[in-house]
């Protein structure tokens, strides 16, 4: 069976998307399955089982990119299409069975509404694949003892809550006579790109506690380092969605980005947002995306402080 796998160019909505291609390699074991994705997501995909080829989408100008995919998927002929970008492409090309999702408002969760799309009775959990090198990185990488992860960055600088407020909150969870991991080493996580980004959280640090790896290590390391950790504390971002789908506890931060569509996805995961609500921070008069700093401000250190706290006891009481 030949499925192309269409999927997104951010990382977010690739490993969310995993969700139903874990799905799909469950349903049909023996499938030969190409991806096509953005460059950020591609290395998601390396290890996937049963993925022969993975088609990276530099985009073009005037839709170029969907030109140049068709050019390598148009001969032959494909079991499955699954598109989850609404291309024309999909009904290009000779399929016995296109699945092709245009996402709509509405009030479900991504996921919830893939899952409908795909006509699920259950939604699916992403899902990600590490390989063994990476497995092994990530021991290496790892400060031994407890550990506590932190996403200080974001795709859009409205979205990231203050570097202070990360290092602060880190400050409180790690100390020594009341913190939930006392003494913990605190990993930063992100891409090179993020490196200025991150900085105001990562100097305000302890530095015998700080483990900087901004930039430093591959994706699927990533993966594989956060499955390790005691607990993931991030805004929404893909690094976020990365942290659920490994299980590891996931706390993420959200104001200017619906919880409703895009919070963490799994028992072990919870979400704080800002005192303002998303409509009283995005679109209002003057409102400008391009020229916004961080939106995050009205989240205090304490209702993230409380919010975690509720989350560890919460995992906590599953695990007992």
């Amino acid at each position: 069976m030949k499925l192309l796998f269409i999927t997104s160019t951010r990382i977010g909505d690739a490993v969310l998307s995993t969700a139903l291609l874990s799905y799909l390699i469950d349903k049909y074991p023996q499938a030969d399955i190409t991806i096509a994705c953005g460059p950020a997501a591609a290395p998601l995909f390396t290890e996937t089982p049963g993925v022969t080829r993975i088609i990276v989408m530099k985009k073009r100008v005037m839709g170029g990119h969907w030109l140049a995919l068709w050019r390598q998927v148009c001969n032959g002929y494909w079991h499955l299409v699954v598109d989850l970008r609404a291309s024309l492409l999909s009904y290009c090309l000779m399929a016995r069975r296109r699945m092709v999702w245009r996402a709509r408002g509405g009030l479900d969760h991504r996921l919830v509404a893939l899952a409908k799309f795909a006509g699920l009775e259950t939604t699916p959990t992403p899902r990600l694949w590490p390989g063994a090198a990476h497995e092994a990185e990530a021991l290496r990488l790892l400060p031994k003892g407890p550990t506590l992860a932190l996403g200080p960055t974001a795709n859009w600088a409205g979205k990231q809550w203050p570097g202070k407020c990360f290092a602060e909150l880190a400050r409180r969870l790690t100390a020594a006579d009341d913190g939930i991991l006392p003494g913990a080493s605190i990993v930063v996580l992100g891409a090179a790109s993020e490196r200025a980004a991150a900085a105001a959280a990562i100097n305000a640090l302890p530095p015998q506690q700080a483990v900087n790896l901004i930039g430093k290590v591959e994706l699927l390391t990533v993966v594989a380092l956060l499955a390790r950790t005691d607990l993931y504390i991030g805004n929404d971002s893909g690094l976020m969605h990365i942290a659920a789908a490994t299980g590891v506890p996931t706390l993420g931060l959200f104001g200017p980005s619906r919880e409703a569509h895009y919070a963490p996805w799994g028992p072990r995961t919870a979400v704080v947002r800002t005192a303002r609500s998303y409509d009283e921070l995005v679109g209002g008069p003057g409102y400008d995306h391009r020229k916004v700093s961080s939106l995050m401000e009205s989240l205090t250190v304490d209702m993230a402080e409380a919010g975690a706290r509720e989350l560890w006891a919460q995992v906590s009481s599953m695990d007992r």
